[in-house]
């Protein structure tokens, strides 16, 4: 698992480019389910990386950023479910976009519980999935701030009363 200073370090150099409002915004859902071990977390790989993470992808004029954020799970996941419409949480990281210049990224992370999985989605040759629970998830993703995002999810869902 890389360090958090050791990550912060990559970002060092282009921090400035975030006090200039050089970022950009996208929006994912943080997708789990109910199981008997409590919440199970749905993390895919990117497709260039292959690295963990979760459904993201760009906000969409005309549609509210839940709602893009739930069209982000099916297109790179398959799932659907109840999605939040406030913000569970923000997380960043660098993106590389053309011309291998990287961009400070700020992901609005919403909750997305799943009901419905599907074989067939439009990313799936391009990703793999899996089901993790929350303490294995975070340990698999790289970015610190996801971490505590799906840290965070585990400990509220644990502090819920049995009967939910």
């Amino acid at each position: 698992m890389e360090q958090p200073d050791r990550y912060f370090s990559k970002l060092t150099p282009y921090a400035h480019r975030v006090f200039q409002g050089d970022v950009v915004e996208q929006v994912g859902a943080l997708c789990y389910r109910k199981s008997l071990r409590g919440i199970e977390i749905l993390l895919i790989t990117t497709r260039e990386t292959k690295r963990w993470t979760i459904p993201k992808g760009w906000p969409v004029d005309g549609t509210k950023p839940y709602q893009a954020a739930e069209r982000e799970a099916w297109q790179e996941a398959g799932v659907r479910g109840k999605i939040r419409k406030r913000t569970f949480g923000h997380y960043t990281y660098s993106k590389y976009l053309k011309g291998n210049e990287p961009v400070t990224s700020i992901v609005g992370v919403y909750l997305l519980e799943v009901r419905r999985e599907r074989l067939q989605f439009p990313e799936r040759d391009q990703r793999e999935l899996i089901w993790r629970h929350p303490r294995e998830a975070a340990i698999l993703v790289k970015e610190p701030e996801l971490k505590h995002l799906i840290s965070k999810l585990g400990r509220k869902w644990k502090a819920r009363p049995a009967s939910t």
